[in-house]
């Protein structure tokens, strides 16, 4: 990292605009920028994730190396032409969910967000990672973005959507499975 920031505020984006990691300057509500602005988002949701009770050790060591992955990450979207995220570090990725839900009862109905504060703290977070891996997708329809990008993002929903599981669970609110019998049958529209 060459320059620290001494000085927070510079003024130079006053005009709408922002500096890439290249030097280059883009609109704040550019493609690009979004996506790496929801990458930093789901970063800090992590965060909040780490700071409720309940998270244990485990879990909170994969989720520190995943709060660093994520910079590497934001920074690669933040450096047009530069890579910084691996096949290794989506097989890694990989691994951990295997170890986190090989002990996990299958799946038989859908899953609310909630079971403890943790638990819904990672369920949000899951879901800003979708939206930034759709905002990537976006991003990759007009603009060059290696595929390991997407790829980690996809990878990293489905982590922390078995980490939700995991967190509910051991906080001994449990699951809260959506109650699809509630309902009467649904009749066609129109």
């Amino acid at each position: 990292m060459g320059n620290r920031l001494s000085k927070i505020y510079t003024r130079t984006g006053d005009d709408g605009s922002t500096g890439l990691g290249d030097g280059s300057r883009v609109g704040k509500d550019s493609l690009r920028v979004n996506a790496y602005g929801t990458v930093d988002e789901l970063n800090s949701a992590i965060g909040m994730v780490l700071a409720a009770d309940g998270v244990d050790d485990a879990i909170s060591d994969v989720l520190g190396q995943v709060q660093h992955a994520l910079f590497d990450l934001g920074g690669e979207l933040c450096i047009p032409g530069m890579a910084m995220i691996e096949d290794a570090d989506i097989e890694r990725l990989e691994q951990v969910l295997d170890g986190f839900n090989d002990p996990l009862p299958p799946l038989k109905d859908f899953i609310l967000p909630g079971g403890g504060m943790a638990a819904a703290c990672c369920h949000l977070a899951r879901t800003v990672c979708r939206r930034a891996e759709r905002e990537v997708i976006t991003l990759a329809r007009v603009e060059t973005v290696r595929p390991q990008v997407q790829r980690y993002l996809n990878r990293l929903s489905d982590l922390l959507f078995v980490i939700s599981r995991v967190l509910a669970r051991a906080s001994g609110h449990g699951e809260v499975l959506w109650q699809h019998e509630r309902r009467r049958k649904p009749r066609p529209a129109g």
